[in-house]
């Protein structure tokens, strides 16, 4: 496990990070969630996406190496930066 701060919000399990956040309406999850898939599309990084109703949990890994690599704390620390 990489000895990196976390981003705010964001939990550190053994192989991840996750966060999750709650919207207004489910429309509103739904603008976010487009809006991480816009990023980690540019990033080439992908998050696993779950979706219940006006809440969205976002769990990042390097699923190619088994384990955080800086791509994780990279695009959590992006996905930060959007407004919510």
């Amino acid at each position: 496990m990489m000895n990196h701060p976390i981003p705010d919000g964001w939990e550190r399990g053994e192989n991840s990070l996750q966060k999750c956040f709650t919207f207004d309406s489910f429309i509103l999850a739904m603008v976010f969630v487009n809006t991480v898939a816009e990023l980690a599309e540019q990033q080439n990084h992908h998050p696993d996406i779950t979706i219940n109703y006006r809440s969205v949990t976002l769990v990042l890994t390097t699923h190619d190496a088994g384990c955080l690599t800086e791509k994780d704390y990279t695009l959590a620390a992006d996905i930060n930066e959007i407004p919510v």
